[in-house]
């Protein structure tokens, strides 16, 4: 071969390998970026871990809080839901997103991406606040995976419609018309799918009144009637809940949107919606998960005590942790919270994962 065809044919050829370890490097980058939540690599554009080895009881317990609704703030309530789950009593909480992929910020309207729902492949809980996400099969399985293994889970407010996977066949039984899952997601695993608005949205309020006979299960430990209040308004349900389902707290319709509103006189309050309960879910496999769902969770509702101390001892239940809670669990907000008023198109717009990380102390 003559010397400037070998030289050539040489120059080529390291050119080709330079680029390929360019391109190997982007996508080990890109990967961290997506979901990396282990180890000393761990990048957080698109996602946050709050540690719990400064929680007073901390044990190891990893719980991923995926967040992902246009309307109710769910990326507010899940960071300080998080956020009092590490510092208060020790878990390991990563909170995910819907990151618009342009900007890397936070944008609930982009219901296709979810970046590092990878965590869930060491989680001990779910807690899933999404509304008609349609995530690519890339990033579906792992939440399918999770869910199908028989792993607990807790779910707020719109995660009875959780999916609308029009962009997928592989996982078309989560959406709310799921064919295979009649209900979809909501109804096959929760136990119920959405409804309607069974109070006047954005007029009346919802008080909460436990379930009779409910009085000393563990979730509502601390909780009395009234202690849990919100401004979003009490989901229909179909009345009665299947039997694998156990209601717990009932939805009062108020007639306004004060904690101390007067109950709406008429039908709407006999009977009384269930706005939380729980589930036997019984995965493909055989396993059978504890389920919680609760349709009051928004994040101007998360401002209640009540509805904190709600979802913390959820949490708990969900792990199978109740004997390790105290009778008055301690959900003081950690940092500052000023949740935004629920409404579609209301996020906040220019956060990005990062500005919600905890600071020391």
């Amino acid at each position: 071969m003559p010397r400037f065809r070998f030289a050539a044919v040489l120059t080529a050829f390291l050119v080709g390998m330079l680029a390929a370890s360019a391109q190997a490097q982007n996508t080990s980058q890109e990967r961290r970026v997506v979901g990396d939540t282990g180890g000393g690599n761990n990048n957080q554009d698109t996602f946050v871990v709050y540690d719990g080895s400064q929680g007073p009881n901390s044990n190891g317990k990893h719980i991923v809080l995926v967040s992902g609704d246009e309307e109710y703030r769910s990326e507010e309530t899940l960071p300080a839901l998080g956020k009092i789950l590490a510092r208060r009593h020790g878990f390991k909480c990563t909170v995910l997103f819907a990151i618009d992929p342009g900007t890397g910020e936070i944008n609930p309207n982009i219901n296709n991406n979810i970046p590092g729902l990878q965590a869930l492949q060491s989680a001990d809980l779910l807690v899933l606040f999404t509304r008609f996400r349609d995530l690519p099969d890339d990033q579906m399985r792992y939440i399918a995976e999770y869910v199908e293994a028989g792993k607990p889970i807790v779910a707020i407010r719109t995660a009875t419609h959780a999916f609308k996977m029009d962009s997928s066949e592989t996982y078309k039984r989560y959406s709310v018309s799921g064919g295979q899952w009649q209900g979809g997601f909501g109804k096959h695993v929760l136990g119920e799918t959405w409804v309607n608005h069974h109070g006047a949205h954005g007029r009346q309020s919802s008080r909460g009144i436990i379930a009779p006979g409910n009085e000393d299960h563990p979730i509502l430990r601390g909780i009395n009637d009234g202690d849990i209040w919100g401004p979003t308004d009490v989901y229909g349900v179909r009345l009665p809940l299947r039997e694998s389902c156990q209601p717990l707290v009932m939805g009062q319709v108020l007639d306004g949107m004060q904690p101390d509103s007067v109950p709406l006189e008429g039908g709407k309050n006999d009977p009384m919606m269930p706005i939380a309960w729980t589930n036997a879910y019984e995965s493909p496999s055989g396993e059978k998960a504890r389920v919680f769902t609760s349709t009051i969770g928004a994040s101007q509702d998360f401002a209640s005590e009540g509805v904190r101390r709600l979802l913390v001892n959820a949490c708990y239940w969900a792990m199978g942790l109740e004997d390790e809670m105290p009778e008055m669990t301690d959900v003081e907000l950690v940092g500052e919270f000023d949740p935004t008023p629920f409404g579609f198109d209301g996020y906040q717009r220019g956060v990005k994962p990062k500005d919600l990380q905890l600071g020391e102390g």
